[in-house]
C-alpha cells in the first residue's frame, strides 16, 4: 500500500513536468505563408519583401527569426520605444510574431554599396575594433559577412542602410537604446567611426 501511494504520488508530481516539455516541443514555429499575408501592413514602411525604400526604415529581409520575433516583443512590450511600432506591435499576438518573423526571415535582402572614402576605417573598426579607444570589434558577433547569430540573437547587419546602422549606433552610445552589450560597444565610438562602420556594414554581402 505504501509503495502504491508513493508511486502515484510521483506520477502526480511529474505531470505538469511532461506537460510542459510538450508544450516546448510543440511551441508554434511561424508559417511563412501566413506572414506574408500579414506583413500587408507593415509594407508601406519595409517593403512588400522586407527591402525597405530608404534609411528611415530598416531592412527586415534576411534577417534572423529570432531576433525579429524579440523585438517584436520589445516593441509590444515597451522595452524598446518606437510610437509607430509600439502602436502596431500592441495588437500582435505570439502567432502573428511568428509568422512575421518566419516570412522576413525567409527573404533576401537588397545588396548596398560602402562609400569609397570611409572603406578602410570601416573594415578596420568592424573587424578588429580599436583597442586605443577601447571599442570591441563587430565581426566577435556579427560574424566576417555580417550574417550575425540567430541563436544567440545576434542580428544580421549585411546590406542594411548605413543610415538606419548609424542612428542606432549613436542611440546605443547616447543611452537612447538600451543593450548592455551594445552600449559598451558603441560609447566610445566618434560620430566618423559611426559612419564608417556603418558604411562597410551596407557594403557587405
Amino acid at each position: 500500500m505504501k509503495s502504491l501511494l508513493i508511486f502515484i504520488a510521483l506520477t502526480v508530481a511529474l505531470v505538469p513536468v511532461v506537460m510542459a516539455k510538450s508544450a516546448t516541443n510543440n511551441a508554434y514555429i511561424g508559417s511563412a505563408d501566413q506572414g506574408k499575408v500579414k506583413s500587408a501592413t507593415c509594407a508601406g514602411c519595409h517593403g512588400s519583401d522586407g527591402n525597405s525604400g530608404a534609411a528611415d526604415f530598416p531592412k527586415l529581409a534576411g534577417q534572423h527569426a529570432s531576433y525579429l520575433a524579440s523585438t517584436l516583443r520589445a516593441y509590444r512590450d515597451g522595452s524598446r520605444e518606437n510610437a509607430i511600432m509600439a502602436g502596431l506591435a500592441a495588437v500582435l499576438s505570439e502567432e502573428d510574431i511568428a509568422d512575421l518573423s518566419a516570412y522576413y526571415s525567409t527573404q533576401i535582402i537588397s545588396s548596398g554599396a560602402a562609400q569609397a572614402d570611409l572603406l578602410d576605417r570601416g573594415e578596420y573598426l568592424y573587424r578588429f575594433g580599436d583597442t586605443e579607444k577601447g571599442i570591441s570589434a563587430c565581426v566577435a558577433c556579427h560574424g566576417p559577412t555580417g550574417v550575425g547569430l540567430g541563436s544567440a540573437v545576434f542580428p544580421s547587419l549585411k546590406g542594411q542602410w548605413a543610415g538606419y546602422s548609424s542612428t542606432q549606433l549613436r542611440a546605443f552610445r547616447d543611452g537612447l537604446r538600451v543593450n548592455v552589450m551594445m552600449n559598451g560597444v558603441a560609447q566610445n565610438m566618434s560620430d566618423a567611426d559611426i559612419k564608417a562602420v556603418s558604411s562597410y556594414v551596407e557594403g557587405l554581402r
